[in-house]
């Protein structure tokens, strides 16, 4: 099969109307305001209500992407969902499929945590570049209020809700320029939403597990470390691959976890504050989210343009990170 080229054509996102600022989370927890804005940047989240679904903010950033892109959902070959919060165990990304009405699209999730989107946009570029597909739509959304333990004041500070969503379409000209991803298993005690089991007889000398999940464990000292490290390590690596130097990049966009984690990668980069973008103040740490939410706010906003080289990195959960270089636009 000819390779192809992929471009990027459409963005969207969505986040839940509800917000919790650093304020209210006194009332929950001992904190202020000031500790967890000059420790993270954080001065806000959107938080799902009950009756909202993680899969009900994948649609509407979806349906923002293919608008932009000028395609029809029906159009579409293939729905990726980073997701690590479904709604279904067994998968979301088909409801995903159903709502928007994408009838030819295959539809699968795909789960690695706050690198997920990255990965997504990977992998869901290789099918387009061997042309196998034409039109793809990857999503990412992620509803993590569901397991914050909201008296852990380490991790319930951090953490909100949302959904960002791109459209990519083959393309003579490619617009993925480099990427490179990675895992270390070894290190996957630092951040955990585990499984917890309760044994349950069956019958006598049956016995299974039944159980629900942990709220989420992190320790932070070692993902700071870990995220310094590692993410201007894979966007050298990504660079290079691109045949391009930092110089040459517009814009640096991160998964938005911690403002002094993006503040530590720009520096030891040299990337000059004035190209990285933020937007977690308002939205918080919205794991796979986060990357195209801020990306589809840059895009409506004017800031990133056609044309513009973009370094993205994802890193968190598995432990797995990764960095992709791209192009906005056809």
């Amino acid at each position: 099969m000819q390779n192809l080229g992929i471009a990027m054509t459409g963005s969207g996102s969505a986040a839940p109307a509800t917000f919790l600022d650093n304020q209210a989370l006194t009332e929950l927890v001992e904190t202020s305001d000031e500790w967890i804005t000059t420790r993270t940047g954080i001065r806000q989240r959107r938080l799902a209500k009950a009756s909202e679904t993680m899969t009900e903010l994948a649609t509407a950033a979806s349906r923002q992407a293919i608008a932009m892109s000028g395609i029809d959902p029906q159009d579409l070959d293939l729905i990726l969902l980073a997701t690590s919060t479904p709604d279904d165990l067994f998968g979301s990304a088909c409801q995903i499929q159903a709502q928007l009405g994408a009838t030819k699209a295959v539809a699968f999730d795909l789960t690695a945590a706050c690198s997920g989107f990255v990965f997504g946009f990977v992998t869901a570029a290789q099918y387009l570049k061997t042309g196998v597909y034409q039109n793809a739509l990857i999503v990412a959304a992620d509803v993590l209020s569901r397991w914050v333990d909201w008296q852990d004041r380490r991790t319930c500070i951090l953490f909100g809700d949302g959904a960002g969503a791109v459209v990519i379409q083959a393309n003579e000209k490619d617009c993925l320029l480099g990427f490179e991803i990675r895992s270390d298993g070894t290190q996957n005690n630092c951040l955990n939403l585990a499984y917890a089991s309760e044994p349950a007889e069956l019958i006598q000398g049956v016995n299974v597990g039944k159980g629900n999940f942990q709220p989420i464990t992190m320790n932070g000292k070692e993902i700071y470390r870990f995220a310094v490290q590692k993410v201007p390590e894979v966007i050298d690596k990504a660079l290079f691959r691109a045949n391009l130097s930092v110089d040459q990049i517009d814009w640096l966009l991160l998964h938005q976890a911690n403002q002094r984690i993006l503040d530590a990668v720009a520096q030891r980069l040299n990337i000059p504050e004035h190209k990285v973008i933020s937007n977690l103040a308002n939205y918080g740490n919205t794991s796979a989210a986060s990357i195209p939410l801020a990306l589809d706010e840059a895009v409506r906003q004017s800031k990133i343009k056609t044309g513009d080289i973009i370094a993205t990195s994802g890193f968190g959960a598995g432990l797995t990170w990764g960095a992709a270089i791209f192009q906005w636009g056809r």
